[in-house]
């Protein structure tokens, strides 16, 4: 019933573009904030954008002006667009609701060559 199913991720060329989705079940996605997060091998977890219930965006600093986080609430879906990616950006990516706050998705892999 609780769902994060996240794709998009794959193989790009530093500079290049990709975009994520975030399918949500309709339970969890509904009235809350929404986010991405992203893990390196070897590495935290870290947060990389927020999106409100009523479209408020926050981003981390390494992705700020580069990333965009958007909602799409009829299809229960968020999304991530990437620009102007980079080698640090290669992480698996995971979106986030904050009704689950102990559920994780199995995220996408994002890799950025130089």
């Amino acid at each position: 019933q609780v769902q994060l199913v996240e794709s998009g991720g794959g193989l790009v060329q530093a500079g290049g573009s990709l975009r994520l989705s975030c399918a949500a079940s309709a339970s969890i996605a509904g009235l809350t904030t929404m986010g991405w997060y992203r893990q390196a091998p070897g590495k935290q977890r870290e947060l990389v954008a927020t999106i409100t219930s009523g479209g408020i965006t926050n981003y981390s600093i390494p992705v700020k002006g580069r990333f965009t986080i958007s909602r799409d609430n009829a299809k229960n879906t968020v999304y991530l667009q990437m620009n102007s990616l980079k080698p640090e950006d290669t992480a698996v990516y995971y979106c986030k609701t904050w009704r689950a706050p102990g559920y994780w998705g199995q995220g996408t892999q994002v890799t950025v060559s130089s």
